[in-house]
């Protein structure tokens, strides 16, 4: 598998005849980034080579930092080409000899960039592979000025990930947000909070009530959608202002993944 996978790294070399001074590579179990970084530090020792995981399953950063392989407990399996509880121990071996720097990536902002390449640039890719062009703004200032090769591929990308993948996106922009509403049971409360709570530009995106109600109070699960991250400060205060505040879901995972 190593050895297969170094071709990438022949590839990239009898592509191009000048020096390259990075390359970034998805990292998963660590076939692609440890046969990569073996042809490079043989052919172009001076290249740096910088591997990305997704954060939620950092299992190669996780290992290079105790200097031993460490299985995770859990992982976000969602960047599923780059998500394992365990590298392999070779891999983990060349990895750490050969690998400049191993950084981690969140999920939603992976979710962006698959967003703007297939939007801007009509580019198709997996997860996986949008994660070495997720990392490019973490080293703006290092690359400046120097020839970068991003490893990217497509062939695990699945259309009907296309809604999660948005939401996922929006989410990370701080831009998506989840509450619980206690809305008054009397006539006129939504309207008041359609006008009198939400922003011009806020959107409905998501609504459901609960089942547990009361006579004073009735909770509703609320999605919305906002122009802009800082106007949900100001969203919450009036919230609270006119008692229709319940809870705020994006912060509490367990209940945020139970309730939406």
């Amino acid at each position: 598998m190593i050895e297969g996978q170094a071709t990438v790294g022949l590839e990239i070399l009898n592509q191009t005849t000048e020096n390259i001074d990075y390359v970034f590579v998805a990292v998963g179990g660590g076939g692609l980034s440890s046969g990569l970084s073996a042809v490079f530090k043989y052919m172009s020792p001076t290249t740096k080579i910088i591997g990305i995981e997704p954060e939620g399953a950092p299992s190669m950063k996780t290992s290079i930092a105790h200097k031993k392989v460490i299985a995770l407990d859990t992982i976000d399996a969602f960047v599923d080409g780059a998500a394992v509880k365990r590298v392999g121990d070779l891999n983990f071996d060349i990895c750490q000899q050969n690998l400049s720097d191993m950084i981690t990536i969140p999920e939603g902002k992976v979710c962006q960039t698959i967003l703007d390449l297939y939007n801007k640039d009509a580019i198709v890719v997996e997860p996986a592979g949008a994660l070495s062009i997720s990392a490019l703004d973490l080293y703006e200032e290092e690359i400046r000025g120097k020839n970068v090769v991003c490893i990217v591929s497509g062939s695990n990308n699945d259309i009907t990930r296309t809604a999660e993948i948005k939401e996922r996106a929006l989410l990370y922009a701080n831009l998506k947000h989840y509450f619980i509403i206690k809305f008054p049971q009397r006539a006129g409360a939504l309207k008041e909070f359609l006008v009198d709570i939400l922003g011009p530009n806020d959107d409905i995106t998501h609504f459901e009530y609960t089942k547990k109600t009361n006579r004073e109070n009735g909770a509703a699960v609320v999605g919305l959608q906002l122009k802009s991250s800082n106007d949900l400060a100001p969203l919450i205060a009036k919230m609270k202002e006119k008692n229709f505040f319940g809870d705020y879901l994006n912060n509490k995972p367990d209940l945020f993944q139970f309730l939406v």
